[in-house]
């Protein structure tokens, strides 16, 4: 999935994106780092963990759930730049059951439109 961003700044996106401060502005209530392993909480009860597999600074992150058994399925959020507006894309890749798509593109984009008014993209 795709969205537009009207992101001035590539470190307020990278810092959104990458930093648990970041992430607790608008993908979950609370998120604790301890180096590769990110645990984020929604609620009081919700929790789930997830280990950072990969990330280029600027570029993107990519997360593995620790409770998936499945080792190649990840979520990425990766942020490009449009030569052509000058503004950011977000581009999200995740990985769902055909009958939960529906479900993760609606909550993706509700997540997306939470960070584009907590950083005002």
């Amino acid at each position: 999935m795709e969205y537009l961003l009207n992101a001035t700044s590539k470190n307020i996106l990278w810092s959104a994106i990458s930093t648990p401060t970041g992430l607790e502005g608008w993908f979950a209530d609370r998120v604790l780092s301890d180096d590769k392993i990110v645990t984020f909480c929604w609620g009081k009860t919700e929790q789930r963990v997830a280990e950072i597999v990969a990330i280029r600074s600027y570029s993107f992150i990519r997360f593995h759930w620790l409770d998936n058994e499945h080792e190649r399925e990840y979520f990425e959020i990766k942020m490009t730049n449009s030569e052509l507006t000058n503004d950011f894309v977000l581009e999200i890749t995740d990985f769902a059951d055909e009958d939960e798509a529906d479900d993760v593109r609606e909550l993706w984009e509700s997540q997306v439109e939470t960070l584009r008014r907590t950083c005002g993209f």
